[in-house]
């Protein structure tokens, strides 16, 4: 069996609801983000887990924590798998970042990979850290089910690398809403994207709730 790697992003916060920057910043989940790491663990628990690995940020802790109670597994917390920091842009709006810091927006836009938010991480930063928790992973677990949870940047990122997006374009080219699952098979010939941004297993009102 190859090793089979699940990256589920947080659940709903309300910093995901109102729009704004959210990196440093360490937000609960909402009631329904609670449900949303509810619906996960009860949809996935059957599944035998060789691992789990979370941000250390309470967002991503409360969203593999019913799975980990249901599985019987212990959460090993991770710093690389962080969200990106956005610096002095942490909890503003695109729209105010864009009037505070309009010449490092710019700048960030064209390019997030080799571009920080203003006193904040590349994205080349974020794939330096994310791709040493890979490399852990592939070295503990050579094959199984491993769960990682993450924010909605930090696995944009991770993903980018490991099917071989430029990380400069991981904002163009990969989507990544709340509560979402991305399953890639570290198989023979390289990371295999199977499944990318699922929500199915969250109920029929939850997935109607579109963040901001």
């Amino acid at each position: 069996m190859s090793l089979i790697i699940y990256f589920l992003r947080h659940g709903e916060t309300t910093a995901s609801q109102a729009g704004g920057y959210c990196g440093t910043l360490d937000p609960d989940l909402t009631p329904e983000g609670y449900q949303m790491a509810e619906d996960f663990a009860n949809f996935y628990k059957s599944l035998s887990w060789a691992a789990v690995y979370s941000s250390p940020l309470r967002r991503t802790v409360a969203m593999a924590k019913p799975l980990c109670d249901s599985a019987g597994i212990q959460m090993q917390l991770k710093e690389g798998l962080r969200e990106i920091s956005y610096g002095r842009w942490e909890s503003k709006t695109p729209k105010e970042v864009n009037i505070e810091f309009h010449d490092d927006y710019i700048r960030w836009l064209s390019d997030p990979g080799w571009n920080a938010p203003t006193g904040g991480e590349r994205g080349v930063d974020v794939s330096r850290r994310g791709s040493l928790v890979i490399d852990e992973i592939e070295k503990e677990c050579r094959s199984g089910n491993v769960l990682i949870v993450s924010h909605k940047a930090t696995i944009r990122i991770m993903l980018s690398v490991l099917i071989g997006i430029d990380v400069g374009r991981y904002r163009d080219r990969i989507s990544m809403p709340v509560a979402s699952i991305s399953i890639v098979e570290m198989a023979e010939n390289g990371p295999l994207l199977h499944v990318m941004g699922d929500r199915s297993f969250l109920s029929e009102d939850l997935r109607k709730r579109i963040e901001a």
